[in-house]
């Protein structure tokens, strides 16, 4: 997945699409995001009348201490309050009453500040995270292989962790502070201008300016937080390889190169998130002196009217010295504003590249059920590559009969492994058919199609979970007698036993607690309980000895029985085991035929026999087979 182009018109024009993206995806949740609105909206309100009511309370105590509160004590609230006050009521009343509506006020804030707390939380972090991540990994269960080979683990993780954490960001931290935000200082600036519009015009002079010094920002500081979220996928990177590869780093004594390229690649990423905070934090204050410039000249100006008459002291100044310190501090918001918009807009980038990925390898229209689409496979004219340019099958026919066992040889990057995996569509040819049973697969339902084929990697990777659960992973519902069936064709039973819980054995990461050949016995297992019509072995004896590979083709001649077969293989032993051989040059179908007929060849598959034939007894085998006496 590339990064966006950093060109800025580009860059721009990109960000605005992004950006109406991430609104539909709001709207999505418009009804919780309408709730968390009208709390914030009652908590303006409350707020603004707790300042109004402390601006009325200073008034009022200036009128009483002026010596007409004796006299006109219900007047003043009359005309304040829009209703009549018992005339009898002394002036501490009055202010006692403002007081207890202040302090009501106060409380009211405190428990709509709790519900919007709540409101928030269960939207962005048990929906619209819950969901997006959802979401996610849906899709990435349905891209191809081509996918996953060209991101590395890392990158993913990364996406489905930290970057849709990014779009919540958006959500909380960018959207409904922004719609706060323009509706506070819009009743604010309504408000003040209700109070005095000169006044107002001259604390608001900077405003202009901060809006084009936070335009600017935010453009020249988002390539940093792109550089910085890669620098981040680098280091998961690394940490996810050196997890892998332990083994290696400790077997050739490399712990301490380990730790200093760690140690650099994490330095990396604090060096990208200083130069960041730096920027930020001098971002912050220029914000921050703009807004209170305008305290200066409320002070300067505002007071000269209160001296004049022009602006009660209370309801005037007070009052619009209150509004102008909330205004100060929304506008003090735009830096966090800012950065939140940049943080989350780069991670939602790198999410919907995920969501946008497409999906090359999908059931066909009105594909019909087939439960068992059958045993025999046929390729017709079939070439393959990543790149048109290079491609890795050329031209490849192939017919097997169902019950036929074939075996496919070939150097490194013949494209072994490549022609086994269009069987089960892992990916799509770019030209010719595959067909099971005449039929060509990409007709077939995926579902149907990869439940008729049995799959043995040459690494089989188990899960951290039962024996039982490992085994019936492709059939969850299998009852445990099947399982077992399957332990004991794949002659994996008689070790599962021994196991302190058996079949209920909760195995480590990866099988680890296992040897090679348990855990290649157990994949056996795996796919024999499908009673798949097809079986794709992938090399599955590569890496394991000689005596544990008798045990694994015991158990594989069993599972092979009645089954179409297809196995990688280098080894004699094996090889001869097979109804016919192919042998991949370049991606070629260079030599096909049985052992002995390849025997009789010049060729490739004869270089391999003879670098096998360490022994005498092979080397007479080899005499005979080439129909030369020992």
């Amino acid at each position: 997945m590339n990064s966006p182009s950093g060109a800025t018109g580009a860059v721009a024009a990109s960000n605005g699409a992004l950006i109406r993206r991430l609104f539909a995806l709001a709207w999505r949740y418009r009804s919780r995001c309408f709730v968390v609105l009208a709390l914030q909206l009652a908590l303006l309100t409350l707020g603004l009348s707790g300042l109004s009511l402390t601006g009325l309370g200073i008034d009022y105590l200036g009128w009483v201490l002026a010596g007409r509160g004796a006299v006109q004590t219900a007047e003043f609230p009359h005309a304040k309050f829009g209703l009549q006050l018992p005339p009898s009521w002394e002036p501490l009343h009055i202010l006692l009453l403002i007081a207890t509506c202040i302090l009501g006020f106060a409380v009211l804030r405190a428990v709509l500040n709790y519900l919007y707390t709540i409101a928030i939380n269960r939207l962005v972090q048990q929906r619209l995270v819950v969901d997006l991540r959802g979401e996610v990994y849906d899709k990435l269960q349905r891209l191809s292989f081509r996918f996953f080979d060209a991101n590395t683990t890392g990158s993913i993780i990364t996406r489905v962790t930290g970057d849709v954490q990014a779009v919540r960001m958006f959500l909380d931290q960018v959207m409904i502070q922004s719609v706060i935000m323009v509706v506070s200082l819009t009743i604010y600036a309504v408000y003040m201008v209700s109070l005095h519009p000169g006044l107002t015009l001259a604390c608001l002079a900077t405003t202009p300016v901060l809006a084009v010094l936070s335009v600017g920002f935010s453009r020249y500081i988002q390539p940093l937080y792109q550089r910085s979220r890669e620098s981040e996928e680098a280091l998961v990177d690394y940490l996810a390889e050196s997890v892998q590869g332990v083994q290696v780093t400790k077997a050739f004594g490399r712990e301490p190169e380990d730790r200093a390229a760690f140690a650099a690649k994490n330095r990396a990423v604090i060096d990208q998130q200083q130069g960041i905070f730096w920027r930020v934090s001098l971002f912050s204050p220029a914000v921050g002196l703009l807004t209170r410039v305008n305290l200066g000249v409320l002070l300067g100006y505002g007071g000269w009217l209160v001296i004049h008459g022009q602006l009660p002291l209370g309801t005037g100044l007070v009052v619009f010295a209150g509004l102008l310190d909330q205004f100060s501090g929304q506008v003090n918001q735009v830096a966090t504003l800012v950065n939140s918009v940049q943080q989350s807009l780069v991670g939602s980038r790198r999410v919907f590249e995920i969501l946008d990925a497409p999906v090359e390898v999908v059931d066909a229209p009105h594909a019909p059920a087939c439960a068992q689409p059958g045993g025999a496979v046929r390729f017709e004219h079939v070439s393959f590559g990543y790149s048109a340019a290079e491609p890795l099958l050329r031209d490849i026919d192939l017919d097997v009969s169902p019950g036929q066992c074939v075996a496919i040889l070939g150097a490194t990057g013949a494209g072994k492994s490549t022609l086994m995996s269009l069987i089960p569509r892992f990916y799509d040819p770019m030209s010719g058919r595959v067909l099971i049973s005449g039929t060509d697969v990409r007709q077939l339902r995926l579902d149907d199609l990869r439940r008729n084929i049995g799959i043995v990697f040459q690494e089989s990777f188990l899960f951290s979970n039962t024996v039982s659960a490992n085994i019936a992973f492709g059939h969850p519902e299998a009852t445990q007698e099947q399982i077992e069936r399957a332990a004991r064709i794949a002659a994996a039973h008689e070790f599962i036993l021994q196991l302190p819980q058996g079949y209920d054995t909760v195995l480590g990461e990866s099988g680890n607690t296992l040897s090679g050949g348990q855990r290649q016995r157990l994949a056996i297992a795996r796919a024999v309980l499908l009673e798949p019509a097809i079986l794709l072995l992938d090399d599955p004896t590569a890496a394991i000895d000689s005596e544990t590979e008798q045990e694994i083709f015991t158990a594989l001649e069993t599972a092979m029985t009645g089954r179409t077969t297809f196995i990688v293989a280098h080894r004699l032993s094996t090889l001869r085991r097979a109804d016919f051989i192919i042998v991949l040059e370049e991606g070629r179908i260079v030599q096909r035929g049985t052992h002995a007929e390849l025997m009789r060849q010049t060729g490739p598959y004869l270089r391999v026999a003879q670098l096998q034939l360490v022994d005498a007894n092979e080397r007479d085998t080899f005499l005979r087979e080439r129909g030369v006496s020992p």
